[in-house]
């Protein structure tokens, strides 16, 4: 399984990366793998208030509708509209244009609270 060393994650198999202030949110390649094929992906509008650990969008794959849990409480700034047309970049680029959204984080230490990549590992190993 593909874990970068620069994200964050969380338990339910989100990752994070921080990139100026900001965090960019998908799900882990271990997530995607378990998910199989996904063919459609609810994305937040802009605009949405996120709260840590709750949901805010949802991934159906062939095999069953996955909830994606926000790692970080604020505000949803840009969405991955070319997922509404492409789902399956989910599987083929997690960490890359399979992203999902952009959040504006209302608390940026919040973000170093997260999984890095080592307990990550340790996680989904088992």
């Amino acid at each position: 399984m593909n874990v970068p060393d620069d994200l964050r994650y969380t338990a339910d198999h989100e990752w994070a990366g921080l990139e100026d202030g900001k965090v960019r949110i998908g799900i882990t390649d271990y997530a995607q793998d378990a998910l199989g094929d996904v063919v459609f992906v609810q994305l937040p509008d802009p605009g949405t208030k996120v709260e840590a650990g709750a949901s805010f969008s949802e991934v159906e794959s062939t095999k069953s509708v996955s909830d994606i849990y926000a790692p970080v409480s604020g505000v949803v700034v840009e969405v991955n509209t070319e997922l509404v047309d492409a789902p399956q970049r989910l599987n083929e680029d997690p960490y890359g244009e399979g992203w999902i959204c952009v959040i504006e984080p209302t608390d940026r230490s919040s973000f170093q609270g997260l999984m890095d990549a080592e307990s990550y590992r340790s996680l989904i190993a088992g």
